[in-house]
């Protein structure tokens, strides 16, 4: 009898409504190209499903819904028209209605983002600075959370990446262990900027834009966060309050004076009206660390092109500081210009503008004018340990002439700039402040 039923059960299964499939988020939510008014969520799911953001100004009302167009797993949706300076509350999810099997409508997480203020107006920022994280180790981790503990209830208001993001070869699993599952709470509510580094260049290609660091990240390419349009994700630019950022791409993307780069750099520079200039790439003009920028073979030139080449239409253009990782240190010039060639030729009386004064506090402080003025000087930092330091048992030199400080620490770097102060704080693994220096433009 039994076997009799069998049939007839088979096909009342066979003619139920299939129940839906629960939807997992492997990835994010993230958030990419901020400007005051708009703004990129992504995020990837498990199954092919739409792609929604609710939003609103209130967690108890998301009254807003965005969508992109068509299906999949990878979800990418721009929310525009938002305003300047507000705080928003966000939901992503893969159906409009958002209802189970059974028309009831789900609950789904919230998250928050600000954004950015009015560009021009100075207004409180900080930059949570991370070179070379992705390791995937217990000193990324404790460099993360010596940064937590440090920021308190005051989160950056974004983040750059300086390139090696995911170790060994950039590829999509190296992001997924190293940054998304590190830092899913900095994702969710910071907008995440980056550059290219050697690791990621592995498996990607600035000249195609392709490979898992261009289909992880979104930036503009037609000046749509302010700047100049640079037609490639490789290298870019954007505002945030008085500040103009600069990413370049040292390791994919030619490094010849009159390269596309180079001459995209000139005339992005002289079109910025911003009171600071902040400049990211992945291969430090100057270091003594685990990479040696005195060496040609070294990094296959590229840390003497970018000094050579680069680094005078920066300083030409103003630049007030310069962002490099690669090496697993952390090192700190003096205020600089003109010194373009190897570490011998380093000349202090005439390459130094400013030494320095050093506050009672300790924090070492240095003055520019407001208005913008070529070669008065800039600060470059290596800070390329927010995953590991230099080797304990060979550490490295330390002894670039150009640098007012040198450590062999794993850490990160925190940069806060209100009005015409500019500080930077290198944060170790242990939570301890083990540099800090000011600009003050007058």
């Amino acid at each position: 009898m039994r076997f009799h039923c069998l049939p007839l059960l088979a096909a009342l299964l066979l003619a139920a409504p299939a129940l839906p499939a629960a939807t997992t988020i492997l990835r994010g939510p993230y958030l990419q190209s901020a400007t005051p008014t708009s703004l990129v969520v992504r995020w990837r799911t498990d199954t092919t499903e739409g792609s929604f953001v609710r939003y609103g100004l209130s967690a108890d009302a998301l009254t807003e819904t965005t969508k992109a167009f068509g299906i999949g797993t990878e979800h990418i949706v721009q929310l525009s028209e938002l305003l300047p300076g507000r705080r928003y509350f966000y939901s992503v999810m893969g159906s409009a209605e958002n209802k189970d099997g059974d028309g009831k409508v789900l609950r789904v997480p919230v998250y928050a983002f600000t954004t950015p203020p009015p560009t021009g107006p100075a207004s409180p920022t900080r930059v949570w600075v991370l070179g070379d994280p992705g390791t995937k180790g217990a000193t990324q981790l404790a460099v993360r959370d010596a940064y937590t503990k440090f920021a308190g209830d005051r989160t950056a208001d974004l983040c750059l990446l300086l390139g090696d993001n995911a170790y060994p070869d950039g590829t999509d699993a190296d992001y997924q262990k190293a940054i998304f599952e590190v830092y899913p709470e900095m994702l969710r509510t910071t907008p995440l900027w980056s550059t290219l580094g050697n690791h990621d260049g592995h498996s990607a290609n600035s000249i195609t834009q392709s490979g898992p660091y261009y289909d992880i990240f979104t930036f503009p390419t037609r000046a749509q966060a302010g700047g100049v349009p640079s037609g490639t994700e490789a290298y870019y630019s954007f505002d945030y309050a008085n500040i103009h950022f600069v990413c370049l791409d040292s390791h994919d993307t030619s490094r010849t004076p009159d390269g596309a780069m180079a001459q995209w750099l000139k005339a992005d520079l002289a079109a910025t009206t911003r009171d600071w200039i902040v400049a990211f790439f992945h291969h430090p003009t100057y270091t003594k660390g685990t990479h040696d920028s005195d060496k040609d073979s070294d990094s296959a030139g590229r840390m003497n092109e970018m000094r050579q080449n680069v680094l005078p239409v920066l300083e030409a253009g103003g630049v007030d500081l310069i962002l490099t990782g690669h090496s697993h240190v952390y090192e700190r010039s003096f205020l600089l210009d003109g010194h373009y060639g190897k570490s011998t030729t380093f000349n202090a009386a005439t390459m130094v503008k400013q030494k320095g004064e050093v506050r009672a506090d300790g924090v070492v402080v240095y003055r520019k004018p407001r208005a913008r003025t070529a070669h008065f000087g800039d600060i470059n930092v290596v800070t390329g340990s927010a995953g590991h330091a230099g080797s304990k048992t060979k550490p490295p030199a330390l002894n670039h002439p150009a640098f007012y400080i040198s450590l062999n620490e794993a850490g990160s770097s925190v940069l806060d700039i209100d009005g015409l102060n500019l500080t930077l704080t290198f944060l170790n693994d242990k939570g301890e402040q083990r540099d800090r220096f000011t600009i003050i433009k007058e």
